[in-house]
């Protein structure tokens, strides 16, 4: 029968099977990332120990993965016989796709290269029960559903970030990590290696990077925005010798994974300025960095940081054998160079026009020495300042702009925007939520990612090689808070990079998700678990409404309206609410009489805007739209430290001006909004506004502050229909904050009018 393309999907339910005497039974499919055709045929295979594995000589990796997860996980030794076969195929075009067959008399495996074996093989593990996966499974044998599938990538680079400088990780931890990327298809694992808080890469010609520049004196406690700052007074750090690093390339290689490391230059290179000053500009003795941000230590472009650089990178590419090396580039202020004699001299006598064209000859000289060496550049978008290194791969974090303009370039791109691929962002809007950085990125946007800009043609969408989730480690101390982050938006992020579009449906994703969990479980991985939380939402149509939602099928949410827990004797939601006065709604999810996942609720302010007309000059950036303009008079406020969630409106360098139609003139006696100030994140509530009713203008003046959110109110009495808000942008982020000399983002939340 042919392979048609149509989602047919299946499962393994984790009872075992006997083809002869048991009902056949096909249920929901579980495969993430989710195949690109596959189509379910009657009949099962039977697992047992009379079952044997042929293969090509060139599907090592695969046919020895498959055996020791079988065999360490199970009473079944494969025998050598072809009732599973893997069997080279150079008809396949693409060298990660595949072909799997399971019938109920044997296994076929057809792939070009090995990558794409071990991709099927990944495929058959997610049709085994959970219990293989801990070792747990205690059967003679097992029944694998039969279907047809013939699935490929996406995209070329499927990739997960992992900082360590921040804090670090055993070596046990991150073979585990790669363990997972492999499990969902992903191929790349970016090691993010050396930071301003510490240098973790053992450099043998330079033994104070591993004395110095590894180990800080403290660390900061609670979140950087928190004043004034505290610190732990416990040591901190380590490295990862270069015997642990030959380890764990060697180990990536068996899951056909590749290592990008990461050193960065010429910013966030405190530590390293920390072991040896003469890297510096000043040549002044500094510490290593002891909280987050941007520090304004970073190498100065003398001959000597250059060799210095050079020695690093000949004992970094001996231990990673990846195409790129990335070379950071980001975040990298130009203060010391501007007052630096050999900076200012280099500029002269390369004929630079100023400070960013430095920063491009930096890392163009640092190019073309990787180039000689028989390998490729990769760094963060800001390597396009002063102009791109010829051959460069840009890694897009501030959006898609470096993005769009590196691959109208014809540069290579892999998209990483902070607004979905940031997995040190909160996920859920519950207050319990572990302390992260800030910002919101719950698991459907990021399943909802699509990497390719429609900015880009056909022809300049070819650039985009894929796209990576990134994991920032400030606030996650433990290896387990970690994997609280990463997972299940992993999962999503596999699918981004691996699935078609059109295979996607993320109500689908979602129950998958809720099935692989127990894999999760089975592994040991500490995973965020939001499925049973409750969304949501005001309706303002005629009559004002309040909407609830849960992700996962057949469950009830049970609410109340008077700010009492909900139980299983709350009333049960069937339809929307009805909003005729203030009222704090709180609602769970229950599975019969089981309350399941923690507690929603949302407090509904009915002031005098709300569900009236409102319009902005400016669109808010698509990547926090929040609920559009009329989320600002929706009567319900944003969360105090999630400034991306569906309230928050955000913009980038816009002056803005916001309109609100009462509908009529009324008596008003207030007015009241806040800003975000979160500006590690590049965020400013602006330095005034002003506010236009229909006969006279006030302007309010809004003192310079660190608090994250800044509170605006105006008691005025006053009748008026229209009011208008003019909002300037902050403007340019001032030398020494992070994400200088970029504009200043401006994040507004509910206007309340009373």
């Amino acid at each position: 029968m042919p392979i048609k393309k149509l989602i047919v999907y299946f499962v393994f339910i984790g009872v075992i099977f006997n083809c002869k005497n048991k009902p056949h039974e096909i249920v929901t499919s579980q495969i993430i990332p989710i195949p690109q055709n596959q189509e379910t045929v009657e009949g099962q295979f039977v697992l047992n120990s009379n079952t044997g594995i042929e293969y090509d000589k060139a599907f090592n990796i695969s046919a020895n993965f498959l055996k020791s997860f079988i065999e360490h996980s199970s009473s079944i030794i494969l025998k050598e016989n072809n009732a599973i076969a893997l069997i080279k195929d150079e008809t396949i075009n693409n060298d990660e796709g595949y072909k799997l067959h399971i019938t109920p008399s044997n296994i076929e495996i057809h792939a070009k290269t090995d990558r794409g074996a071990f991709y099927a093989i990944q495929t058959i593990r997610q049709l085994l029960p959970v219990a293989f996966e801990d070792g747990s499974f205690n059967k003679e044998e097992v029944s694998i559903p039969c279907i047809k599938i013939e699935d490929e990538p996406r995209f070329k680079y499927r990739g997960m970030h992992l900082d360590v400088g921040r804090h670090m990780y055993s070596v046990a931890f991150i073979k585990k990590y790669i363990d997972a990327l492999a499990m969902l298809k992903m191929n790349t694992f970016h090691w993010h290696l050396t930071e301003d808080q510490g240098w973790r890469i053992e450099i043998k010609k330079y033994p104070k990077l591993q004395e110095i520049a590894a180990y800080r004196d403290e660390t900061l406690v609670g979140h950087y925005s928190d004043q004034p700052h505290q610190f732990d007074g416990k040591k901190y750090g380590g490295f990862y010798t270069q015997n642990e690093i030959k380890d764990i390339v060697a180990y990536a290689n068996t899951r056909n994974i590749t290592i990008i490391p990461e050193i960065e230059m010429p910013g966030h290179s405190q530590a390293a300025i920390a072991a040896y000053p003469e890297l510096g500009c000043t040549g002044e003795q500094v510490e290593v960095a002891k909280k987050w941000g941007v520090f304004e230590e970073v190498y100065c472009t003398k001959d000597e940081t250059f060799q210095f650089l050079e020695n690093v990178l000949d004992e970094v590419i001996t231990l990673f054998p990846s195409e790129y090396i990335h070379i950071g580039g980001d975040e990298a202020p130009k203060t010391h160079w501007k007052t630096c004699k050999d900076c200012q001299q280099r500029i002269k006598e390369e004929g630079l026009k100023d400070e960013h064209e430095l920063q491009n000859y930096f890392i163009t000289r640092i190019e073309k020495y990787l180039n000689s060496k028989g390998r490729q550049i990769i760094g963060w978008d800001e390597i396009l300042e002063g102009g791109l290194a010829p051959n460069a791969t840009v890694m897009s974090w501030r959006g898609i702009n470096g993005a769009v303009e590196a691959a109208k370039q014809r540069h290579n791109v892999v998209m990483t925007p902070t607004s979905h691929c940031y997995f040190d962002y909160y996920q859920s809007e519950n207050d319990n939520e572990p302390l992260a950085i800030g910002g919101y990125l719950p698991l459907e946007k990021v399943y909802n990612f699509n990497p390719i800009p429609e900015e880009l043609s056909t022809e300049e969408s070819k650039f985009v090689l894929g796209a990576q989730g990134n994991i920032w480690t400030e606030y996650m101390p433990t290896q387990e808070q970690v994997e609280y982050m990463a997972f299940p938006r992993m999962l999503a992020m596999s699918e981004v990079v691996w699935s078609n579009p059109e295979q996607k449906n993320y109500s689908d994703f979602v129950n998958r998700v809720e099935h692989f969990n127990k894999r999760l479980d089975a592994l040991g991985i500490n995973y965020a678990n939001h499925l049973y939380e409750v969304e949501g939402k005001l309706i303002s149509d005629e009559n004002l409404s309040y909407q609830l939602n849960t992700l996962t099928q057949g469950k009830q949410i049970r609410y109340t309206i008077d700010g009492s827990e909900p139980n299983n004797k709350s009333n049960v939601y069937v339809k929307p609410i009805k909003i005729n006065m203030s009222m704090i709604i709180k609602a769970a999810v229950f599975n019969k009489d089981e309350k399941l996942g923690s507690n929603f609720s949302e407090t509904i302010n009915l002031h005098k805007a709300v569900g009236k007309k409102i319009s902005i000059n400016k669109e808010p950036h698509k990547a926090y739209s929040g609920s559009g303009a009329k989320g600002l008079i929706n009567g319900v406020s944003g969360s105090d430290s999630r400034y991306g969630d569906k309230e928050w409106l955000g913009f980038w360098g816009d002056d803005i001006e916001i309109t609100i139609d009462l509908g009529e003139t009324k008596e008003i006696s207030s007015i009241e909004t806040r800003f975000h100030n979160g500006q590690g994140q590049w965020i400013y509530a602006p330095k005034e506004i002003k506010i236009e009713f229909d006969d006279e203008t006030e302007t309010l003046h809004i003192p310079d502050t660190k608090d994250v959110l800044v509170n605006i109110s105006l008691d005025k009495n006053i009748s008026t229909r229209f009011i208008k808000l003019k909002i300037p942008n902050y403007g340019i982020i001032p030398e020494g904050k992070q994400g200088s000399g970029n504009n200043a983002w401006t994040f507004i939340d509910e206007i309340i009018i009373n």
